[in-house]
């Protein structure tokens, strides 16, 4: 089932509004800062599986709400490396900001975030507290569409696969980001994943977290990898989110990639909160 067909299902208490025809959805009907009854967040989980990216306009919640809400998908997690901080009453509620003499880490890779643990997070949710409309636009794409269209044998090969994921690159980063100063070894995560959700698989390596195919060198792994990138991120299989205050916006790690695009300087005010869920060891 593609995105697009997803949009068919029969939904009694939610509206699902697809935001392109590659991934991603919004969900009208829908106030986070209240409890959800079993069936509505059924209902939502199943929208998420279908769609990988959703989101909620014109909310308005606490981190409380913000965190309840995302322990519905799995346990919060602070960021493994500290390399963000967390609100003092709710250390699993990070916050991104961009503010004068404060400009704001920069995302402007494709990614999945944090693959290079063990045990990678599910979910990723993001609320705009405050933002400047038309710059830091957040891109996805569809890692499932990335792997079925890939040729028969291409797949069969890729099936096979592992992969090197580390965060060696995260000692590098920007001085506005919480220095990293101690990198994890590498894990080792097969290419091609089975989501437990949907029993869909999905291409599993970024450009940013993978280093090389095991069984093989970096030189050789390189030209197949970007290949594969190549295909994910085709403007055919992309979604382009355009933020607005109150928006909640959550995406499914284990079957897309994200960019965020860095069209704005320290002069264009920014703050979110971000939580995340822990997921499943990748198989």
């Amino acid at each position: 089932m593609t995105a697009v067909a997803s949009a068919e299902r029969t939904h009694k208490r939610i509206g699902v509004v697809p935001a392109s025809g590659a991934l991603g959805a919004e969900i009208t009907g829908v106030d986070l800062s209240q409890p959800l009854d079993d069936e509505t967040f059924a209902e939502i989980e199943q929208a998420f599986f279908d769609n990988l990216v959703l989101v909620f306009r014109n909310q308005d919640i606490s981190p409380a709400d913000q965190a309840a809400f995302s322990q519905r998908f799995g346990p919060t997690e602070e960021h493994p490396l500290g390399s963000r901080r967390g609100l003092d009453d709710h250390p699993e509620v990070m916050v991104l900001e961009n503010r004068p003499g404060k400009l704001g880490p920069r995302n402007d890779f494709w990614h999945s975030d944090i693959s290079f643990g063990e045990v990678p997070p599910a979910l990723s949710m993001l609320y705009a507290i405050e933002v400047t409309e038309g710059h830091a636009d957040t891109m996805f794409c569809n890692m499932y569409t990335a792997y079925e269209e890939l040729s028969e044998p291409l797949r069969d090969f890729l099936d096979g696969l592992q992969a090197e994921h580390n965060a060696e690159t995260l000692v590098t980063e920007v001085p506005s980001r919480v220095q990293v100063t101690e990198v994890p070894p590498g894990v080792v995560h097969p290419v091609v994943r089975t989501h437990p959700g949907s029993r869909r698989k999905a291409l599993y390596v970024n450009p940013y977290y993978t280093s090389h195919f095991i069984g093989m060198t970096r030189e050789e792994s390189k030209p197949i990898l970007e290949y594969l990138y190549a295909q994910a991120t085709r403007h055919e299989n992309i979604y382009r989110h355009k933020w607005r205050v109150g928006d909640v916006l959550m995406w499914d790690n284990r079957a897309n990639m994200h960019y965020a695009v860095r069209d704005y300087d320290e002069n264009m005010p920014r703050f979110l909160h971000r939580t995340t869920a822990a997921g499943e060891r990748p198989v």
